[in-house]
């Protein structure tokens, strides 16, 4: 049953909040990160499974090649965010939208117009303010440059993801399903980093609880409450709706953790969203879909379900 305007709203927000507890929810497991990207996208796996039945059927080598990259995306962002602050590893993975620009003259045969390569250039810049201000060491971001590169490269995988859906989309549209790509690459994320977290330290009630939430309600039923929303908000409505993860996730880690990204680091945060968000709706004017998000772009391809 189609849900209202105003349910949807609600959804999309829920799901918006729901998205942005991820960097301080993996900075409060006592885990690894190759601890924490395992079990977590293993119980988003069994989730998407039981929630989104119509994603089972149907699998080709496709599914399973937009599920590697998808993987690798998942286990840079949980990485990054055990070393550098919330603000940098969510803002870094933003700067999706260049890729997905430069990527497109070779994956999807789109041309690279004038006014790409000034976003391009904006969110470049914004890279390199939030890098000249993310020096300072705390116990919540031991190696902030380290992760901040690994961060940058979640947005790289973030951006061949959404190459390999649109690939897959014009040859095919019926034949896969993105629902599909994301129980694939959170099964594939799970398996791969599973000898490495078997390496790590003892899981605790609490550690379990982290990786309940994050697993279930994080990922899982923030994709849930994306895709039953996002066909039926308004687009500007959905910009300025997304734009809370982004915005509170370091708020939380804040709050949480007493993480304070520096003053460079969040003006070049504000330029790499203003830029990318530029870029997204440039997408969106030429393909006629909804890329305000890499989430977005995912949910856009979803099937009813």
């Amino acid at each position: 049953m189609r849900a209202g305007i105003g349910t949807s709203r609600i959804l999309l927000l829920l799901a918006a909040l729901l998205f942005s507890t991820g960097g301080a929810a993996i900075k409060l497991a006592a885990l690894t990160g190759w601890q924490i990207a395992s079990y977590r996208a293993g119980i988003a796996t069994i989730f998407l499974c039981l929630v989104l039945p119509a994603a089972r059927r149907n699998w080709t080598w496709r599914t399973l090649a937009g599920g590697v990259v998808y993987a690798v995306m998942v286990v840079l962002f949980v990485l990054s965010n055990k070393l550098t602050t919330a603000a940098n590893a969510i803002l870094l993975q933003g700067t999706y939208p260049v890729y997905l620009l430069l990527f497109g003259p070779f994956f999807l045969k789109e041309k690279l117009h004038a006014v790409d390569v000034a976003v391009v250039g904006g969110v470049g810049l914004g890279a390199v303010i939030l890098f000249s201000g993310s020096e300072h060491i705390v116990a919540t971001a031991p190696d902030p440059m380290r992760g901040n590169i690994i961060a940058l490269a979640s947005g790289i995988a973030w951006a061949l993801t959404i190459a390999v859906l649109r690939r897959v989309g014009k040859h095919n549209p019926k034949a896969e399903s993105a629902a599909a790509v994301a129980i694939a690459g959170n099964a594939i994320a799970f398996v791969a980093c599973l000898p490495l977290a078997t390496q790590g330290p003892s899981l605790q009630v609490s550690s379990i609880a982290v990786l309940a939430w994050l697993g279930l309600f994080q990922v899982g039923l923030g994709y849930v409450c994306l895709t039953r929303s996002i066909r039926h908000v308004p687009a500007l409505d959905a910009a300025t709706l997304l734009l809370v993860e982004p915005v509170l996730s370091p708020i939380w880690a804040w709050l949480i953790h007493g993480e304070t990204p520096s003053g460079m680091a969040m003006t070049g945060g504000a330029v790499i969203m203003t830029a990318a968000f530029a870029g997204s709706w440039l997408q969106a004017s030429r393909a006629n879909v909804l890329p305000i998000s890499p989430r977005t772009e995912v949910a856009e391809l979803f099937p009813p379900q």
